[in-house]
Order: structure tokens, then sequence, then C-alpha cells
């Protein structure tokens, strides 16, 4: 009775470890030097991963009757348990990525997000980026097509101002182009008028030639009556 006393504690507190856990996987600790396991315990800590080790009747009794039951054939020889309720791919990726350099670190098995995975099954899962990078990928591909909207918008913006810019110089420009032709208009005009002159001078003394010859014959006619 006694026995069931100290064992009720350790196994409620393993209940309440996964009770919200979105991943649990089991390792084999064995070999690894204090050095390495400070360090492992310390990163998966970081991470907001709980790490513990427990003996493995006391997780076969947590597990019953949960998604977890599945990991019971690998409760064998030692057993540490990282289990996380934020990031389900977490232990695995830390765990995989540490037995690369701690080769004495086992991965035994793991359960994520309900489904149940031996040790290579949870090397796949630790491929899987994190939550972050994937935000962070699905963050940019939203960005891409708006930052191209934009550019695309800046260039039309810009192509728009060059073509108001233009009838405006095309304005400035037109009484530059008039000057020359009132020049033209007038330096045409001058030998208009001289030669309305000429034509003015010409007709008087074509009538003051007439005047003198109708002078002279009225002065021929009256001779003879003298």
């Amino acid at each position: 009775m006694a026995k069931v006393e100290l064992k009720k504690p350790i196994v409620e507190e393993i209940s309440a470890n996964i009770k919200d856990a979105q991943s649990v996987v089991l390792v084999d600790y064995r070999g690894l030097t204090v050095d390495e396991d400070t360090r492992l315990r310390k990163e998966l800590r970081e991470n907001n991963i709980t790490y513990k080790v427990y003996k493995n009747t006391f997780m076969n009794f947590a597990f019953k009757g949960t998604d977890f039951e599945a990991l019971a054939p690998y409760l064998e020889g030692p057993s540490a348990i990282a289990i996380s309720t934020e990031d389900a791919t977490a232990p695995a990726r830390i765990l995989a990525k540490f037995a690369k350099t701690a080769q004495a670190l086992e991965i035994k098995a793991g359960v994520v997000e309900g489904t149940v995975y031996d040790a290579q099954g949870i090397e796949q899962i630790a491929k899987v980026p994190s939550r972050e990078e994937l935000l962070s990928k699905l963050l940019g591909s939203l960005q891409s097509p708006i930052t191209n909207l934009a550019r695309v918008l800046n260039q039309i913006a810009e192509k728009g101002g060059a073509g108001e810019c233009a009838p405006a110089e095309k304005a400035d420009e037109a009484p530059a182009e008039e000057a020359p032709a009132a020049e033209e208009a007038k330096v045409e005009e001058a030998p208009a008028a001289e030669e309305a002159k000429s034509e003015d001078s010409v007709a008087e003394e074509a009538t003051a030639s007439s005047e003198a010859s109708a002078t002279a014959e009225d002065s021929a006619e009256e001779a003879p009556a003298e």
C-alpha cells in the first residue's frame, strides 16, 4: 500500500505533463556525459520542452487510456521523455539534431499529434520546419505578390508623372516657335507694304499725267477762237 501511495504522485505528474501535449518522444539516455546531459536539458528547456527521466512502470500507468498508450512497447531499458505542448515537431527536431553530436543518445519512438512513430519516423518528423519557420515562409509568400504589385503601381505612377510633364514642356516651347513665325510674317508684310506704296505712286503719276493732257487739249481748242 505504501508503494502505491508513493507511485501515485509521480504517475499524476506524468499524466498532467502529457495532458495537453502535442508530442511526446522517448529516448535512451545511457552513455551521455554529464556535460552532454546538461546541454541537452538546457536546450530543451529554452524551447519550452519538458524533459524528465521516469521509471517505465510509472510512464506505462500514466499512458493508459491516452494517445500515448501506443508507446508502451518501447518502454524498455532506461527511458527519458520529452514533452511539448506548443510545437509538435520541436522535441523530435532538437533530439535528432543533438543525437548527431552525442551518439550515445538514442531515440526510441514518439507520438506526434496523436500518431505514433518509431525512431526512423521521428527522424523524418525532425526534418519538418518549426512553426516560426513555416510562418516566416508563409508571410514571405504573401508579401511577395504585394511587393510586386507595389512595384508595378510605382512604375505606372512614375510613367504617368512623366506623361504629365511632357505637355507642359510642349506648352513652354510653343511661344518660342510662334516668335519666328511672327518675325517671318513681319518680313513678308514689309515687301507687300512697299509694293502697295509703289502702286499708289504709279496711280498718282498716271492721274497727274491725264490731268496735264486734258489741260493741254483745252488750251489748244481755245486758241483759234481768239
